[in-house]
């Protein structure tokens, strides 16, 4: 463990951040996560908190607010993941001035595991969360911070465990609701198989200053390849309604927060494609499973198997 790299991962006991800290503690990087005392007090996420201990996870006491703190934290390390929530997003200026502060550090992953927010083109208000990630990237660039940014593109847990159907705990076994006209590409990938991608970027010169894709071939599917995949499956046809884009785009003006977000999202992945209708140039991005192809990482049709 001597030669790995020391982590401090930040929003560990968070949807994607506690992924990030199990991948980095079996790997082997002696890995630090920075909790709140709430956190560990916090009945849901306490046996989180054991876990990490049981890997040998060494926890911080503290938060991005206390900057004196967090310096401290950042002089242990050599790397700093961030995995902060949507709400935080705009206060990694904070984590940026700490390691500025520091001076050692060989890389930072802001907080990101979306889209790639340099290649979206949401409706709000996705469009500000992504444009605010954004302006994140830039801090990290202005202030001369060698980064790595985790494009992780869509949860598999949230996409193909309903099959995006709001308000559904298990994909559909009668009736679909399928965005547009289903034709557009997306992106599925398995939470801890993201974990598993950004930790092995940590040390690799090739990811340095760029953005790693998660972009396995075998989940690349568009909305009508994934019905008639899970058709297949359960061996039944399903009742399908198509939702034109006008009607998306007032259902998300007239819902609710978090709703609004999350068809936003929806809107920027099966209506613009914006996960694959890009290129990714080698002189800023490189994608993961051709980095690292000895990761078996968990494709769509074994993830729905689980629900057959």
């Amino acid at each position: 463990m001597a030669d790995k790299s020391k982590i401090l991962i930040i929003g560990g006991t968070g949807y994607i951040g506690k992924f990030i800290v199990e991948a980095s503690a079996k790997a082997g990087h002696p890995t630090f996560a920075l909790v709140r005392e709430s956190t560990v007090s916090d009945p849901v996420k306490r046996k989180l908190v054991e876990n990490f201990k049981n890997l040998g996870v060494t926890l911080i006491d503290g938060d991005i607010d206390g900057h004196d703190n967090l310096v401290k934290s950042i002089k242990q390390v050599d790397v700093v993941i961030s995995a902060i929530g949507n709400m935080q997003i705009a206060d990694q200026t904070k984590i940026i001035a700490a390691i500025k502060e520091a001076g050692n550090v060989k890389r930072f992953f802001p907080s990101e595991f979306t889209m790639d927010v340099d290649h979206v083109n949401a409706v709000e208000p996705a469009k500000t969360a992504f444009a605010m990630k954004a302006q994140i990237r830039r801090a990290i660039e202005a202030a001369g911070i060698p980064y790595t940014y985790v494009s992780s593109n869509g949860f598999a847990a949230y996409h193909l465990a309903t099959m995006a159907q709001l308000g559904l705990t298990a994909p559909p076994r009668d009736k679909i609701t399928i965005l547009g006209d289903g034709n557009a590409k997306a992106v599925f990938n398995k939470e801890d198989d993201i974990g598993t991608y950004t930790i092995k970027a940590v040390e690799d010169s090739r990811t340095l200053n760029k953005t790693v894709l998660i972009k396995p071939p075998k989940n690349i599917y568009s909305f009508n390849e994934l019905v008639a995949l899970w058709e297949k499956k359960i061996g039944k046809t399903l009742e399908k309604t198509y939702v034109p884009e006008e009607k998306l785009l007032k259902d998300i003006q007239e819902s609710p927060i978090p709703i609004n977000i999350l068809l936003s999202i929806n809107h920027s992945a099966f209506f613009n494609g914006d996960m694959t209708n890009f290129d990714i140039d080698p002189s800023w991005g490189a994608e993961a499973s051709e980095l690292y192809p000895d990761v078996k990482y968990t494709t769509v049709e074994e993830y729905l198997d689980q629900f057959v």
